[in-house]
């Protein structure tokens, strides 16, 4: 991405947490962000759109309302996650397959749509938003790490399906983030997070941000089908 070039963007789950700091990266840099989110809201200066990534209907039509205000769509991250934690045996067929039908068969299908415009302009930016529990397993988090971990293989799919067509797929695996979601946890179990990551610290929003900005860029051109950790040190060697 050069510096006067302004891609066509996606961002699903855009509207909160890691997804909004996405969101006002790009935005930042120039670019035309379309931000994906169930009740329609974003960041300023982005287009929101109401979406569910768990409806096909719904994600075509959220295409078809980013294309007309912007183009074809270049750049998609593919950022919409849930969570439903419990233990395997208290872990109901719902709660493993509401999770899964989000984070991973989500991401299928809007990489499925972008990959159209992708592969006829000969150039895209694929980046699913993953996990360092996808790779290193966290209790009561089966349905969760597994959808993250499989967004590992359908990223390198993608990498030798349409790579020869200047796409590029890769996975952004986050450690434990400073969000909304982490504001709520107890003193003890954010001290705990802290001990095990090597840097000493949570992570923020815009160093996830950062790093997405990087792999949707043109210098990035040659990295595809790469988990790029984001994570303090905490998942080395998964």
């Amino acid at each position: 991405m050069t510096e006067t070039a302004s891609r066509s963007v996606i961002v699903t789950g855009g509207n909160r947490g890691i997804g909004r700091a996405i969101v006002e990266r790009f935005v930042a840099d120039g670019h035309k962000v379309a931000s994906f989110s169930r009740a329609g809201d974003a960041p300023d200066g982005a287009l929101g759109i109401a979406c569910d990534v768990g409806d096909p209907a719904a994600v075509d039509a959220g295409f078809a309302a980013a294309e007309a205000a912007h183009g074809p769509v270049e750049v998609l991250v593919a950022n919409a996650g849930v969570t439903k934690d419990t233990l395997i045996l208290r872990m109901s067929e719902e709660d493993w397959a509401g999770v899964l039908d989000v984070n991973l068969t989500g991401s299928f299908r809007v990489a499925k749509r972008a990959a159209r415009s992708m592969i006829r302009g000969r150039w895209g930016r694929i980046v699913f938003t993953g996990s360092v529990v996808g790779l290193y397993g966290s209790p009561g988090q089966v349905n969760y790490s597994s959808s993250k971990a499989a967004l590992v293989g359908l990223a390198r799919s993608l990498t030798r399906e349409i790579g020869g067509r200047g796409v590029t797929a890769n996975v952004v695996a986050p450690g434990f983030i400073e969000t909304d979601m982490t504001a709520v946890l107890s003193e003890e179990l954010v001290a705990k997070y802290k001990a095990t990551t090597p840097a000493g610290r949570l992570g923020q929003p815009e160093e996830v941000a950062a790093a997405i900005a990087f792999l949707a860029s043109e210098q990035a051109g040659f990295i595809s089908g790469a988990v790029i950790p984001v994570d303090g040190g905490l998942g080395m060697g998964h």
